[in-house]
């Protein structure tokens, strides 16, 4: 199978499991204990982070919106592992999990998932300005942040 089959079949499962590409690729370590796996989602996230940068610095925001999106969902799953031993499949998983998050760090944790949502809609719309991709990358990251410090052994 070519390379370029094998990544259209995995954004097809992607977008079955309500999933970015990103998120999907990092889903197979959800077979490891919930230790380890959320220290890998939370590592993937931080990866996603500076991947956005590089997408951002290259002047690429729709690829730098889909890392940034996917950093969150990461950072929201790895906080699910961590606290509950419980695996985030879909995107209602995690707009209702994000919930608990916001329960453990403030309100703040909504609105910055609101605003990491839009991004994951500019992947596909390409509507939002340089100034609303580094906005919510900032947001992100502080996201990202507090759930690491949250995570153990990170």
């Amino acid at each position: 199978m070519s390379t370029s089959t094998s990544t259209g079949n995995q954004a097809r499962r992607a977008n079955e499991a309500g999933m970015s590409i990103e998120e999907y690729l990092f889903d197979p370590i959800s077979d490891s204990d919930p230790d380890t796996a959320s220290r890998k989602y939370i590592e993937g996230a931080q990866q996603l982070l500076r991947k956005a940068e590089e997408e951002l610095a290259k002047g690429d925001l729709r690829q730098a919106s889909e890392k940034i999106w996917g950093a969150c969902a990461l950072a929201i799953k790895a906080h699910a592992l961590a606290r509950k031993g419980t695996r985030l499949r879909t995107h209602r998983d995690l707009w209702i999990y994000r919930n608990e998050v916001a329960e453990e760090l403030g309100d703040w944790v909504r609105i910055v998932f609101k605003l990491a949502d839009s991004m994951h809609k500019n992947f596909y719309e390409d509507l939002a300005t340089r100034e609303d991709v580094e906005d919510v990358l900032k947001e992100v990251k502080k996201l990202v942040e507090a759930i690491a410090r949250l995570i153990p052994g990170e």
